[in-house]
């Protein structure tokens, strides 16, 4: 039984890896896509760390150089 549960765990991985490489969907990589629990939290850590704010705003500003070019996500 638990073999058959770990084959099978293991088959729908393996499928969701092909459904990623035909661009079906995001299985192990995200896209480069942000959230907006990401952008929400990091709202929350500029206000508890204000020290780090100019790193939020350089994110932000890269963002918005490759929305503006039409570029899409950086390669890994």
């Amino acid at each position: 039984m638990v073999l058959a549960a770990g084959v099978g765990v293991w088959l729908l991985h393996r499928v969701a890896l092909w459904m990623e490489r035909r661009g079906w969907i995001y299985w192990t990589r995200s896209g480069g896509h942000s959230t907006r629990a990401g952008n929400a939290l990091l709202e929350v850590q500029g206000l508890l760390e204000p020290e780090k704010r100019h790193v939020i705003e350089m994110k932000r500003d890269v963002r918005g150089e490759r929305d503006e070019s039409g570029e899409g996500p950086e390669p890994e």
